[in-house]
């Protein structure tokens, strides 16, 4: 049985393993030297076979994994590092693939790329361990995107939905909320049998607190692992830290179970890429980065898809994160991505500053395949609304120059401001579905348009509340919920008359 990394976490351990499968007999072992050390990467020479993703032991405790590969040289980034490190260590094939646990244990904790705890408690109990470097699943495999994953954010669900097995790329600046989008997503995932991965590359060890202190509160770790690699590790263990995640979600998948994974994000780990790439000397290319930073996201991205039925029908959904800088949405890593992914959801300062939030552009965001996931009677509901809605931006622009409109444009725009009203959803509260399907039928059937937008609030509320105690569901007949909108608005309507007369 090989040896992996999960069982070398002390000396007694490695060695009780050594002991185990050892054997009397002849062996020819390769024995590297280490040349060099420095800012995570080690140079090696005499091992002659070594191939990339290699994973070798030095006999000081540290590992590495192979990176480059010369004439005469190996570069190495290490995984762990010992203090004892020097040149002249020596330098053994590990002869095995890098693994990572995985499986049902791991939910509810947070762990390295390398699956050691991280979180103070024991060792998880695990019932596999997947190989962190794996192939995409052949397209023989795979099916359709068919069922749709719902965030709980109104915006997305009706005008950019997502399905199980879609890559859907968050883009925009820094601080605009593409990650309370992704948490927001995972929170809502409570009651849908969803595993979900949360992978943080480089972050700062405060924003890894908060993200875990939010799962927490919400609810959202008991059915989460956590991967992180904060900004203060390694950065071979920064530039592993996707792939692992992806590797745990993956199992899951092949078990025929949905998963959605978190990439946060990857422009650190593009740069971390480019921070390895260039200390071991590889040829540069456009922003420094190396020639290969695509099909390095490209074959994490693939890896995502919904399998057929013939092989367990299970499906892994990613939301990728990337950083633009001012509003840059045509940087290098940006257009690699989206030219990858399924579809984008763009974030812009403007509607942040404005108050709109989420500040999601409509007009560059879009969603390629998630329509076809889409339950047919919210897609029925959201129909065109749209390209309504960028009809009524173009319109928005021209009152702004003093221009006299029509009466049927005058309606299209308070009618447009009314939607934009309703698409305001606060941070940490996804809208079930059934509750999104009450406000389109409300919002179709007209009962906003002589609304007042400070009551529009209330109204949804109202909505919310209702739906989520009705025996109505997305299947049953339009005229049902039309009738129960109805009710549920002319009653609370009732009951406020009442209370405004009965005030003093």
């Amino acid at each position: 049985m090989p040896v992996n990394e999960y069982e070398l976490s002390s000396p007694l351990t490695q060695q009780a393993a050594w002991l185990k499968d050892y054997r009397a007999g002849l062996r020819i072992e390769e024995r590297g030297i280490v040349l060099s050390v420095g800012d995570g990467i080690a140079r090696i020479t005499g091992l002659p076979s070594a191939a990339m993703d290699d994973i070798l032991t030095l006999e000081d405790g540290s590992r590495a994994m192979v990176f480059d590969l010369t004439d005469d040289q190996v570069g190495a980034v290490l995984l762990h590092e010992t203090k004892s490190l020097t040149a002249g260590t020596p330098v053994h094939h590990a002869r095995h693939p890098l693994s990572v646990p995985v499986g049902d244990g791991l939910l509810s904790r947070v762990i390295d790329p390398l699956g050691i705890p991280l979180d103070g408690k024991a060792l998880p109990t695990v019932s596999a361990w997947q190989r962190i470097n794996s192939f995409s699943p052949p397209i023989t495999s795979r099916d359709f995107v068919h069922s749709p994953l719902y965030t709980g954010i109104k915006i997305i669900d009706t005008l950019i939905p997502i399905g199980k097995g879609q890559r859907q790329l968050l883009i925009g600046d820094e601080g605009l909320g593409r990650s309370a989008l992704a948490l927001d997503t995972l929170i809502n995932q409570r009651d849908k049998n969803v595993r979900c991965v949360y992978v943080l590359i480089g972050q700062r060890r405060s924003t890894v607190l908060n993200t875990i202190d939010i799962l927490r509160e919400y609810g959202a770790l008991e059915y989460t692992t956590v991967v992180v690699a904060e900004a203060s590790s390694l950065p071979g263990l920064q530039h592993l830290a996707p792939f692992s995640g992806c590797a745990i979600a993956e199992y899951w998948m092949q078990q025929g179970l949905d998963t959605l994974v978190v990439y946060d994000d990857l422009s650190t780990h593009a740069k971390i890429y480019r921070e390895l790439s260039l200390l071991l000397r590889r040829p540069p290319g456009r922003e420094a980065y190396p020639g290969d930073i695509f099909s390095i996201h490209a074959r994490l991205l693939e890896r995502t898809t919904c399998l057929s039925p013939a092989h367990g029908g299970g499906t892994m959904t990613a939301l990728p994160i990337v950083e633009t800088q001012q509003g840059e949405i045509a940087g290098y890593i940006p257009t690699n991505l989206i030219s990858i992914t399924d579809g984008q959801i763009y974030l812009e300062r403007d509607l942040f500053t404005g108050g709109f939030r989420p500040a999601i552009d409509i007009a560059r965001s879009v969603s390629r395949i998630g329509g076809q996931a889409q339950h047919p009677r919210i897609k029925e509901e959201a129909g065109s609304m749209k390209l309504n809605y960028l009809q009524f931006l173009e319109l928005e622009s021209f009152t702004r120059f003093g221009a006299r409109l029509e009466a049927s444009m005058e309606a299209a725009i308070q009618r447009g401001l009314t939607l934009r009203e309703i698409l305001k959803q606060e941070q940490f509260s996804p809208l079930h579905e059934v509750s999104q399907l009450a406000w389109l039928v409300a919002f179709n059937d007209g009962h906003f348009n002589n609304t007042e937008r400070k009551k529009i609030r209330s109204l949804l509320d109202i909505l919310e509340h209702q739906a989520q105690n009705t025996s109505l569901t997305l299947d049953s007949p339009r005229d049902k919920w039309s009738h129960a909108v109805t009710d549920w608005l002319l009653s609370a309507t009732t009951v406020q008359g009442n209370a405004e007369e009965n005030s003093p």
